[in-house]
This record gives structure tokens, C-alpha cells and sequence, in this order.
């Protein structure tokens, strides 16, 4: 479709870096304003765990409708995408998910909700997301590649890769995954007014998948189908950023940009910006260990919590479905295992846990 648009100067990966710019921008503001983050969903107090969870249900439906809205018009199809591989890397998802859920307790934050956070003026975000993307970068390309092949090579075959393929189609399992989810959100408490901005948040992934995957599609300069995500993008921003006159920006750049963008612009208008750093080498050192197991995890599970949650539940995925159950499992057990210390395992003790998102 992208030779039909009339665009003269721009190619359709120049033009991706511009609508991830767009959308990413959309996403940061609408998360700093909600508090968008998978981790409180399982770890922190009992009584914002609810409501956490049910705004990013919210979140998940309305990507979920979306999509596979796209997908029944014919805009997109994901028979090729990486998550609907015919042998699934089932210990690397697994391995990776529960690394991935530890780190983001150690963190207090998952990736997408560091990179909202640093474009408020949190420091801590800001050197999580560097460590982060380096290691990331790391695992997919560098000196732990070989640790990402070897597990990446104990797979199951799959008959089908996704739910779309089992008896009732597409269409009845979006109905048995949103109406539960959105019953649970019902009685979670999420304010109305954040469940309602969660819909436009959700419909950005959707958006995501048809503005790479139909919109910019184009046969003789073709870019690669995505939508939000924070593992691959972080890691190809920090290249982009050390090597910019021989590596092009691609899409991810500008999502990175475009969240930094509009977290930093959401933050000032509500008169929440302000600057924030570690309070104790404790802290500090949580804090980097939390950011090598998200950057590790976040390469093996194929996804963080919003390349394999928001964007990948919504394609009916086996992988990014058990990525998400791996994540949280590993959320649960690590936020377990530090309850009992919590108070001195690195955070201050002035400073309430809600207030420690980064």
C-alpha cells in the first residue's frame, strides 16, 4: 500500500521511524498518565495489584479486538511472524520469562514502564534502560548469543502455533479471553477514567500491526512487521545511538524517541516531572541486577511484558502466551523471595513503595 500514499521522499523505512515517532509518542503519553505496568500486577501491595491488573486487561482486549479485527479484513496476517514458528523454543521462553519476571521486581518496573519513567526525569529508569539495551544487545548479537542458540534449540513441534487454528477459530477464543478479562475488570477497581484511556493504549498495538504490516508494506523496499515492543527496539536504539553513520534508524528508534517524547510531555502538563536517583549502592546494585536478568530474559522469551503482553497475546500466539505466564511467574517468585527484606534490600525506607516505581 505505502507506493499508493504519494510520498516522494520518504521510503518505507524512513517512514517507519516517523510512525513509530507517532506511536510511541501516543503510548508514552497515555501510560505516564495511566501507570501502565505489568509489574504491579504482581508484585507490591495486595490492593493495587487489582487494579493494575485490570487496566491492563483493559489494555489487552481492546489490542486483542483490534487485531484480530486487522487480521479478519484481511490488513494483516501473522503466518510468518517470528511467534508463529512451527517448533516453539519452549525452555528459552520459559527460562526467559522467569528472568525477565524477577528482574522487573528487582527494578520495580518493567521495561516499557523504565522508559515512560526516564522521560519523566528518573534517572534510575534511565541507567536500567542503558544496562538493559546492552544487554539485550548482548544476547542477541554478542558475547551471550551462544546462551540465547543452545536454549533456543530444545523446542516442541506444534501443529498449530497459534488458538486461531483451533477448533472455533479466531474469533470465538477473542471471545473467551476478552469477556473474562474484561469481567475481572470490572471488579478490580480501576477508575473509569483510567480503564477508558487504556482502550486507545490497547488500540496502539493494533495499530502498530497494521501501520508496519499494510500501511508501510512494500514489495521492493519491505520493512519488518511489528508492533509495540521494548527488547529489540531498546537494543537497536543503543546501536543506532554509537553507530548512526553505518547503521540506519529502523522503526524501534523512533517508537523509543516517541515514548521518551510524550512520558516527558504528559509528565510536565500533570506537574509530575521531576528528577529522581539511586538513594544507596544497595539500591543501585538491585537495580543493575534487575536490568541484566530483564535484558537476558526479555531476549529469550522473545518479548517483554508489552512485546509479548500487549502487542503478542492479541496475535492468539502460543509463544507470547507463555511468555506472559513465564513473566509473571517469575514476578511472583522474586517478589516472595524479597518480601521479607524488602525493606533492606536496596529501597529506602522513607520512601513508600508506590512512589518506587524506578
Amino acid at each position: 500500500m505505502f507506493e499508493d500514499l504519494g510520498f516522494e521522499t520518504l521510503t518505507a523505512p524512513q517512514a517507519a521511524i516517523w510512525f513509530g515517532l507517532i506511536l510511541g509518542a501516543a503510548f508514552g503519553l497515555l501510560a505516564e498518565i495511566t501507570g501502565f505496568c505489568f509489574r504491579r500486577t504482581v508484585s507490591g501491595p495486595v490492593a493495587e495489584r487489582r487494579p493494575a491488573l485490570g487496566l491492563w486487561l483493559v489494555a489487552v482486549v481492546a489490542a486483542l479486538i483490534g487485531t484480530q479485527g486487522a487480521v479478519a479484513a484481511g490488513l494483516i496476517s501473522f503466518e510468518e511472524h517470528r511467534f508463529f514458528a512451527a517448533d516453539l523454543p519452549v525452555l528459552a521462553i520459559i527460562a526467559g520469562g522467569l528472568l525477565f519476571g524477577a528482574g522487573m521486581v528487582l527494578t520495580r518496573g518493567c521495561v516499557s514502564r523504565l522508559t515512560v519513567l526516564t522521560g519523566t526525569g528518573n534517572l534510575r529508569a534511565l541507567l536500567v534502560l542503558v544496562v538493559f539495551a546492552i544487554t539485550a544487545h548482548a544476547t542477541l548479537k554478542g558475547v551471550l548469543a551462544p546462551l540465547r542458540v543452545a536454549l533456543g534449540s530444545v523446542t516442541v513441534p506444534l501443529q498449530s502455533a497459534g488458538l486461531s487454528a483451533l477448533p472455533g477459530g479466531a474469533w470465538v477464543w477473542t471471545a473467551l479471553l476478552a469477556l473474562p478479562a474484561l469481567a475481572y475488570a470490572a471488579r478490580s477497581g480501576v477508575s473509569p477514567r483510567k480503564a477508558a484511556l487504556a482502550v486507545p493504549l490497547g488500540l496502539l498495538a493494533a495499530i502498530g500491526w497494521v501501520g508496519t504490516g499494510f500501511v508501510l508494506y512494500d514489495d521492493f523496499d519491505p520493512i519488518a512487521l511489528e508492533s509495540l515492543s521494548f527488547t529489540s527496539t531498546a537494543a537497536d536504539t543503543l546501536f543506532w545511538g554509537i553507530a548512526a553513520t553505518s547503521i540506519p534508524a529502523r522503526f524501534g528508534v523512533g517508537l523509543i524517541g516517541g515514548v521518551l517524547a510524550g512520558a516527558l510531555v504528559a509528565s510536565l502538563l500533570g506537574g509530575r516531572f521531576r528528577w529522581q536517583s539511586f538513594e544507596s549502592p544497595a539500591q543501585t546494585g538491585r537495580y543493575m541486577a534487575g536490568a541484566l536478568l530483564m535484558g537476558v530474559g526479555g531476549v529469550l522469551a522473545g518479548g517483554c511484558t508489552v512485546g509479548a503482553g500487549l502487542s503478542g497475546i492479541p496475535t492468539l500466539s502460543f509463544a507470547a502466551l507463555l511468555a506472559v505466564l513465564a513473566i509473571a511467574a517469575g514476578g511472583v517468585i522474586a517478589d516472595r523471595a524479597l518480601t521479607p527484606s524488602r525493606a533492606g534490600s536496596g529501597g529506602s525506607s522513607a520512601t513508600p513503595p508506590a512512589r518506587q516505581a524506578a
